[in-house]
């Protein structure tokens, strides 16, 4: 198909170090892991609930139903650099942005189909159902510290027996440099959207998944694939979870049939320890990282995700930023090298001042 990249994701030499940064011993799996493992094999159809339904609609946005959504123009990637940018251990900002609701929709996945996807935990945007297109949520309003931050973030809702636990405040959505030449990235093209992990990914890919970072923790157990049996009973003890995001795109495709392969993870430079967009992925964009508290303690035999087992998490990111504030944040933080709140601002850094005035909002 002529302009569209059909090229799978380079995830697996990612996925590969996994193993080797984690340590066996902080990842080791239950033998109730490996007999799910030996069940559960990875259909092609999409995951609700305990059953297993393809979709039977394509989004509003995409014209000849084929699954890709193309960007109004291609973008390509920064050219190669005679040398690494000064060393900065932190690039990044933050998006802080509360539940606003629960459905079981998801317009990535089940556009204009509401009600057919397990129950979703939405963030951000308000009006995010399974109409939502680029210009409904764009439209909406959002529960983000940052008025200019419509986008959609969802993930499969948490539950206790039979009661959804939402997560209670703002949570943190990282903005961060996925490549190691963090002045390469650029914002997210608006209407880009894309899903993380699988609800129908086993619990040894869930633990391989490039984007794994540190699995369910809490208290002092860390590192899980399954939710830990129990957690200390304290006020100030929740369920935790990190779970990192591809940062590298094809620069044409918004969407994809699998929703997964017009973003790749990154791959290390030959020769190098650096991390860099591969080839067929060449457009550095910020690499989300969920980290999510759910306040839920004590014993958890109970917990479950409405996808299915622990190791069923996943999230989906549907970009409605306003490009301006988008922009403002990415370069002053990420290019600029900066540890920033959701002002864009740096308490390290105070002389570098703040991306967003006191309301959030473009100076």
């Amino acid at each position: 198909m002529p302009g569209r990249s059909k090229i799978l994701s380079g995830t697996l030499i990612t996925g590969a170090l996994l193993l080797t940064s984690l340590g066996l011993s902080g990842v080791a799996m239950s033998a109730a892991e490996e007999r799910a493992d030996t069940a559960q094999a990875a259909p092609a159809a999409v995951h609700l609930g305990h059953r297993m339904v393809p979709s039977t609609a394509t989004s509003s946005e995409d014209a000849d139903g084929d699954g890709y959504i193309t960007a109004a123009t291609r973008v390509d990637g920064v050219g190669a650099r005679a040398a690494d940018p000064p060393h900065r251990y932190f690039h990044e900002f933050q998006a802080n942005c509360s539940v606003s609701h629960t459905r079981p929709d998801d317009p990535i996945v089940y556009p204009q189909q509401p009600g057919k996807s397990h129950d979703h935990t939405f963030m951000g945007n308000t009006t995010t159902n399974a109409a939502s297109t680029t210009a409904s949520l764009s439209a909406g309003t959002t529960t983000c510290k940052a008025p200019g931050d419509k986008s959609g973030y969802w993930m499969p809702t948490l539950l206790k027996g039979d009661q959804p636990v939402r997560p209670i405040g703002p949570q943190t959505i990282y903005y961060k440099a996925g490549v190691t030449d963090y002045t390469s990235v650029r914002p997210f093209p608006k209407g880009l959207r894309y899903v993380v992990g699988s609800p129908t990914q086993t619990a040894q890919e869930f633990r391989n998944h490039p984007g794994f970072v540190e699995g369910w923790e809490c208290g002092d157990s860390f590192f899980n694939v399954e939710f830990p049996a129990n957690c200390p009973s304290r006020a100030d003890v929740q369920l935790n979870i990190r779970m990192q995001a591809p940062s590298c795109w094809d620069g044409v495709n918004l969407d994809s049939p699998d929703h997964k392969s017009h973003m790749s993870y990154t791959v290390v430079k030959p020769g190098t320890n650096d991390n860099m967009c591969p080839a067929d992925h060449p457009v550095a964009l910020p690499m989300i990282e969920f980290k999510m508290a759910f306040p839920v303690n004590g014993d958890l035999s109970q917990v479950k995700l409405a996808s299915g087992p622990s190791w069923s998490f996943h999230y989906d990111f549907f970009n409605a930023w306003d490009d301006a504030t988008l922009k403002a944040l990415v370069d002053h933080c990420i290019v600029g090298g900066l540890q920033c709140d959701a002002r864009g601002y740096d308490q390290t850094h105070p002389e570098a001042g703040a991306a967003l005035n006191e309301k959030y909002e473009l100076p």
